[in-house]
């Protein structure tokens, strides 16, 4: 474990060099991991650790959408796929993915098989953030760890196939066999992070909502319509609004921040586009703070966990997020996108 200073602040942070995938396999020996849920991030962990080389089964419930994808995606009913009960009373390390309303409902049927020395996985801080409001309190003698890799499954594994890696954070809620930290380790390193930075599951959840509610999904299409709507307001077409205000970020700009900051994406604009992001910036920076103020709060108090957990438990929650997607889908803004798409070079 290495001491990282990111501008004055030390971090402990775990890369591939110092953990190599032999040392986690080692670890691991002994162990069988059982990834209950194929819905978000099941598929991509799952596949990585098999394709590592690590012991994996996928418990899923029979008959569903996900349970016939993990057969596509070859897991053997009867041998590397059971329904949810039968792996995680085979798995010594139960890496429980499904949502976080899935988590609640099947909750009592995963605790009865935590039996002493088995380790408990997540992949997001919420269900033992909000203990008091989701009932998820784990038995004393099992560890408690997470992995939470920063992205989707579909871009873990993506990432994975390109022999790359997706950045994960870690933490150890509850050590209760003395390998607690190794075990989460080598899981970071077995489902295929490129680098593990240290973390709790508290701030992994207040990052995590923060960061879904904000710049990686509900302020940027906030932004995106703000922009679109006002072009075309102005008699800008289609093409153009959404070309200069989605386009131009995703597949010329963005690429070039990943790259090497934000600096120098704007060194490699041209002079007049460096100005006019100088000078507005911090403009947008001042108008947003107090709305991401808001929002974080609204998180540090649970606020957004009970929200999320009510709806998500509602019978017609499944109907009533499609009618929202497809809202969106079909606002012009995104279907002016799907045919720009169609126009990219590789797709013609």
């Amino acid at each position: 474990m290495a001491k990282i200073n990111f501008g004055g602040v030390e971090e402990n942070v775990v890369t591939r060099e110092e953990f190599p995938l032999e040392k986690a396999l080692e670890t691991l020996k002994n162990e069988t991991i059982a990834v209950i849920g194929y819905g978000v991030q099941g598929p991509g962990q799952s596949l990585n650790l098999r394709d590592n080389g690590f012991r994996v089964i996928v418990g899923q419930r029979k008959g569903s959408k996900s349970w016939d994808k993990a057969v596509a995606d070859g897991w053997v009913p009867g041998e590397t796929l059971f329904d949810i009960e039968q792996a995680a009373e085979r798995g010594t390390i139960i890496q429980y993915l499904l949502s976080d309303a899935g988590q609640i409902a099947v909750w009592p049927t995963i605790k009865k098989h935590l039996t002493p020395g088995k380790a408990l996985y997540f992949s997001h801080g919420f269900g033992i953030t909000y203990k008091e409001r989701t009932g998820i309190i784990p038995p004393a003698d099992v560890d408690v760890i997470l992995i939470a890799p920063k992205g989707s499954g579909t871009s873990l594994r993506r990432m994975f196939l390109q022999g790359r890696g997706l950045n994960s954070s870690y933490a150890v809620f509850q050590d209760a066999t003395g390998r607690a930290m190794e075990r989460v380790i080598a899981l970071g390193i077995g489902v295929g992070s490129g680098y593990l930075f240290e973390t709790d599951f508290q701030r992994e959840v207040y990052s995590d909502l923060t960061g879904e509610r904000g710049t990686l999904m509900g302020a940027i299409q906030g932004i995106f319509a703000a922009q679109y709507d006002t072009l075309r307001a102005h008699g800008h077409t289609p093409s153009e609004a959404f070309n200069e205000t989605i386009e131009e970020l995703t597949q010329s700009l963005m690429p070039l921040v990943a790259e090497n900051g934000m600096d120098w994406m704007y060194a490699n604009c041209s002079t007049t586009a460096q100005r006019g992001a100088l000078d507005w910036w911090k403009r947008f920076r001042d108008a947003t703070k107090p709305v991401f103020e808001e929002l974080y709060e609204s998180v540090r108090s649970g606020n957004e966990a009970q929200i999320s957990i009510d709806a998500n438990s509602k019978p017609d929650y499944r109907t009533k997020l499609n009618e929202e997607l497809r809202e969106m889908r079909e606002s012009e803004m995104w279907q002016a996108g799907a045919v720009v798409r169609k126009l990219r070079p590789e797709n013609n």
